[in-house]
């Protein structure tokens, strides 16, 4: 087919599709995941031979996905996401009659989805771009990645299945496999209306300027990675060192460290960086090289360390091991704050198990280094209450960078959930309002409208008045969801 083909049968199965109910577009998102249930182990199989990721990360990333699938069907069950809202008519109003005006949330049509070479399931062909998009009501062109066609094809058969078996149109949902141009192609179609995206900041990027510079610009929702600073505070550290310490290089290691929340960032007070540098370095023993995703992001890997490497402002805690084909080695250099501030380039992201130390002088210049960080999707402190409400400028200034303030623990391990959001500031994505993860996700793919004065039988069922569905709320005379 081809994209026009593919464009204007996913246009057309927009117009029906987005006019089912929320009970039948959840019954199709069930069917979904019952059917990758039924071919667990096929393609379990072919991620782990593709991807290089151990099998129980694999099983555990299908039952993630599986799990996500389930709270977007029943969030369309429960139908307030909607946000469906009622400001009823007032004839009688003086000095003029007040209109009936009700709003909601409504479907903007076919979206692109691009695949993820770090989760080969959850945030790529069934994974949550693609399911809140449907789960709104939109079409899907997915773009298979290439680190893991095999795996996406099987997935998107299943998705195909769960279509036919539930009469919907075949364009509800289409794979598609390409290159760069195929990807550019894809968003600068016009009946595209918006992208999902999570990889790179060069790509991400890029894609997002192709959707800007469109006759009619689309947005892009585009996860294109961060640092994930990690913010050591004095009392805390010194209290919790060698816990903390063991926890963050756990953190950092994980999964070969290429996780978009990985902690690639740790400021620590200058009395305790060498206590901090040396429960690091023992932590460290144990964590052998692990293989990357594929040769390509091995390379970038060590291509990385070796620019950092000619720096003369870092000390190296921990230098990578000698370049492999595949498997990746931790590493961990410190430098000073003052240092880290005179240059952008330690605030690049290197895709696995690397981090950069930062030691500081005091808290008044972690308020400086607050300034100069980049956005996050997470910032992580760790600090005693005293410290905390010692430092509230501190905290007020972070909340400014990052999409979520975590207080205890490490950012690693994203919970699909109500409340989570999975997003940032520039440059850790491109749409600040934004999450892929959890139930907001599904707000990416939808807008607003206003209906005025609509005849009460054409109204969209959350809309209608004594709708046994609606949970309302009556606030200064204005009744929503």
């Amino acid at each position: 087919m081809t994209l026009d083909q593919i464009f204007n049968a996913a246009q057309e199965a927009f117009l029906s599709y987005k006019k089912i109910s929320g009970s039948k577009k959840a019954d199709f998102l069930e069917k979904i995941a019952e059917i990758l249930e039924e071919n667990r182990s096929a393609i379990v199989l072919l991620a782990v031979q593709e991807s290089n990721l151990p099998e129980g990360r694999i099983n555990g990333e299908l039952g993630r996905t599986t799990g996500q699938i389930k709270l977007f069907a029943n969030q369309l069950r429960e139908g307030s996401w909607v946000e469906a809202t009622i400001d009823p008519a007032d004839p009688q109003r003086s000095p003029m009659p007040k209109a009936d005006i009700r709003r909601m949330l409504i479907p903007i049509g076919p979206v692109i989805v691009f695949g993820a070479s770090n989760f080969p399931l959850a945030f790529s062909t069934a994974g949550g771009d693609t399911i809140s998009a449907l789960a709104a009501g939109c079409p899907v062109i997915y773009k298979g990645h290439p680190a893991h066609p095999d795996t996406s094809k099987f997935v998107a058969q299943c998705i195909s299945q769960a279509v036919q078996k539930s009469g919907l149109p075949e364009g509800v949902f289409t794979h598609v496999e390409g290159g760069v141009k195929m990807g550019q192609d894809l968003v600068k179609h016009p009946l595209a209306k918006a992208v999902a995206f999570t990889g790179s900041y060069s790509a991400g990027k890029s894609l997002f300027n192709i959707a800007s510079d469109r006759d009619e610009p689309i947005p892009v929702y585009a996860e294109m990675g961060a640092v994930n600073p990690i913010l050591a505070f004095p009392k805390r550290l010194a209290n919790e060192l060698v816990p903390l310490a063991q926890s963050y290089i756990g953190s950092l290691t994980l999964g070969a460290g290429q996780f978009c929340t990985n902690p690639g960032l740790i400021f620590v007070p200058k009395e305790l960086a060498g206590r901090f540098a040396n429960a690091v370095s023992e932590a460290l023993q144990g964590a052998a090289a692990s293989p990357m995703l594929h040769e390509g992001i091995a390379e970038s890997y060590y291509k990385a360390l070796t620019e950092l490497q000619l720096r003369s402002e870092l000390n190296w805690v921990k230098v990578p091991d000698a370049k492999h084909l595949i498997n990746a080695s931790p590493a961990l250099a410190e430098i000073s704050a003052t240092d880290w501030m005179a240059d952008d380039i330690f605030q690049q992201e290197v895709f696995g198990s690397f981090a950069l130390m930062v030691v500081y002088e005091n808290e008044n210049e972690l308020i400086q280094v607050a300034k100069k960080l980049h956005g996050q999707l997470t910032i992580t402190l760790w600090a005693d209450n005293l410290e905390l409400k010692a430092n509230t400028e501190l905290v007020n200034l972070l909340e400014e960078k990052c999409g979520r303030l975590l207080f205890v623990g490490v950012p690693t391990g994203v919970e699909v959930g109500y409340a989570m959001h999975h997003g940032g500031p520039f440059p850790s994505t491109t749409n600040t309002n934004s999450t892929s993860v959890g139930a907001h996700a599904i707000k990416r793919f939808a807008r607003p409208i206003a209906f005025q004065d609509m005849p009460a039988d054409l109204l969209p069922d959350a809309l209608k008045d004594g709708n046994p569905l609606e949970i309302m709320r009556q606030v200064n005379g204005v009744w929503s969801k």
